[in-house]
């Protein structure tokens, strides 16, 4: 019997797969505890149409994510912080900092995105990387100033 699962079921499938299982499976565990439902020609043909509507926006968004990621390489961010007369930053620069830096700049990134090789805490230049998928980043300069 064919069926399409509503939700992921350990050992048999993930939500939308279709699957062919045995009667006494399907009538007993997967169709009495709403786990799935008969597949019918509309059914499948429905499936297939959200798994191509899902491809299309992942891509659409990875293509998005890397015209991003190419404005954003090599962009120098000018951070503004209290500072000693040493140099020395009271407290440190966050992330929180560095996004709303870039959002001044028109970039909007999530501060989750961004790392920093080291703790920001004196005036000066440094790195960070944004990272936005697996192989998609931009390695941005920060440069950090006193108020």
């Amino acid at each position: 019997m064919k069926v399409i699962l509503k939700a992921d079921v350990k050992g048999s499938g993930k939500k939308g797969d279709i699957l062919d299982v045995s009667d006494g499976y399907a009538k007993n565990f997967l169709l009495k505890k709403g786990l799935a439902e008969i597949a019918t020609s509309s059914g499948i043909n429905e499936i297939q149409q959200k798994k191509k509507a899902d491809e299309f926006h992942k891509a659409e968004n990875l293509k998005a994510q890397r015209e991003l990621a190419a404005k954003l390489n090599g962009v120098t961010v000018p951070v503004s912080i209290r500072a000693g007369e040493n140099g020395k930053v009271f407290g440190s620069v966050t992330t929180e900092k560095i996004a709303s830096a870039l959002s001044e700049l028109g970039y909007e990134v999530d501060k989750k995105r961004i790392a920093t090789k080291e703790t920001i805490k004196n005036v000066g230049e440094y790195e960070a990387e944004v990272k936005f998928t697996e192989g998609v980043s931009a390695k941005i300069k920060i440069v950090v100033s006193p108020l």
